[in-house]
């Protein structure tokens, strides 16, 4: 291994000043001993993930495999290994890696990626990128996986976007209740509007637009399992006369003259070359005066790729996903024939919400196993980690953008200064 323990090469990998511990199965030690995270090299199979996809994505698939372990706080443990997810070797590094593992012998036979990777044009994931046939496909990878483990993760709103914490110690459930309650205001729901929420997840916009404002609210998903159990929870909750949660194309929707639209979390999975009908889509789906909220991942800029075909995110989280930059989304609902009227960034917010979802998995990890395997469970745990590393570090962001349909005489009917931003106090005790 030219010189070097096998230890030593996974942290060369993961960066020479990651405070971290390294053990392999060939008895090797390296890295900062006793250090609070300890990265296991437990057989040759994740040599030859790394051999063969060197950086983050082979460190990846040796992990969700379970061919590496990682002992300790996994945001931490990613936190201080940053040089693995930014590494790109060139040829000359890639060889010189190679041979510092072990050499060609490994790279053949080519070692397949876990289960839980979705392969592009082979199993189900084929068709034109972003058709709808494809797009329910994508959908139902990642949200399909089990109702009751979302309810671990998510906890009892069953809200997988952002939340909004009014105040520092707020709780999970309150920052979620407090968004949907942000993007009612937003809206300005009042009783008897109709509400139409796109990409609706288990229902939870639906439900308290229903609820707290006495709005009649139609919510469609491309997930089969989120739409049942959020039909089931309008019922439970006593609010079928106003609510509905659909298993549905929203581009099959065929009522029109909605009063509002909300779409938390839908954009991402739209596509950039789609952007345009999308927000052209919607624009028509809204009476005159009707707001547009748009609540969604963003990347820092425009230069980088909107998707990385090679990432982990693609690979195994959101396939076909793909972010763009707050600016263009400006501009295409724009374009599209919205008036913008507010833009707001809730990064932080964001990462707050991961560290809350990493702590219910952490919390449920057993029965999480038990539930959807552990290889679906250690992709959830290193994504929901990397995920809040991401937002802490600015490499993604949350961006809400509100719109308004003008009416006549380019009438909006805003107020003439923003009156959503309610912000409880703190209980006291």
């Amino acid at each position: 291994m030219a010189g070097m323990t096998l230890a030593e090469v996974f942290e060369k990998v993961a960066g020479p000043d990651a405070p971290v511990e390294f053990r392999a199965y060939d008895g090797s030690s390296a890295g900062a001993a006793g250090a609070p995270v300890r990265i296991t090299v437990k057989s040759p199979v994740a040599v030859r993930y790394l051999a063969q996809a060197p950086g983050a994505l082979g460190l990846a698939r040796a992990y969700v495999s379970g061919h590496l372990d990682v002992d300790g706080d996994m945001y931490t443990a990613l936190a201080r290994m940053s040089h693995a997810q930014r590494i790109q070797l060139g040829a000359a590094e890639q060889v010189r890696l190679l041979g510092q593992l072990g050499g060609p012998k490994l790279l053949y036979p080519r070692t397949p990626p876990p289960p839980q990777e979705v392969r592009i044009n082979r199993r189900w994931l084929g068709g034109r990128r972003h058709s709808k046939g494809r797009d329910a496909s994508a959908i139902s990878h990642h949200y399909d996986v089990s109702n009751t483990f979302y309810e671990w993760v998510l906890g009892p709103s069953m809200t997988y976007t952002c939340a909004c914490y009014p105040h520092q110690d707020a709780t999970l459930e309150e920052a979620q209740d407090y968004k949907h309650d942000l993007v009612a205001r937003k809206l300005g729901l009042q009783p008897g509007m109709r509400l139409l929420d796109v990409g609706c997840g288990w229902g939870g916009m639906v439900r308290h637009a229903a609820r707290e404002y006495g709005v009649k609210a139609l919510g469609v998903t491309l997930s089969a399992q989120q739409a049942a159990w959020g039909q089931r929870a309008v019922e439970a909750a006593g609010l079928a006369d106003l609510a509905e949660v659909r298993h549905l194309d929203y581009r099959d929707v065929t009522e029109t003259g909605f009063d509002a639209v909300s779409s938390i979390g839908l954009t991402e999975h739209i596509g950039k070359a789609q952007l345009p009908a999308y927000f052209a889509f919607l624009h028509g789906k809204l009476k005159p005066g009707g707001r547009l909220l748009n609540h969604c991942i963003t990347r820092p800029n425009d230069s980088d790729p909107a998707r990385r075909a090679m990432g982990f995110i693609n690979r195994y989280v959101f396939p076909d996903g793909e972010l763009e930059g707050p600016g263009y989304l400006m501009s295409a609902m724009n374009e599209a024939g919205f008036e913008i009227r507010h833009e707001e960034n809730l990064r932080e917010h964001y990462a707050m919400t991961l560290t809350g979802w990493c702590a219910n998995l952490d919390a449920h990890w057993p029965a999480a196993v038990a539930e959807v395997g552990e290889g679906t469970a250690r992709v959830w745990r290193l994504y929901m980690a990397g995920s809040r590393l991401g937002f802490d570090r600015n490499m993604v962001a949350l961006h809400q953008l509100l719109g308004v349909r003008l009416g006549a005489d380019s009438r909006s009917g805003m107020p003439l200064r923003p009156d959503w931003d309610r912000s409880p106090a703190p209980v006291a005790g």
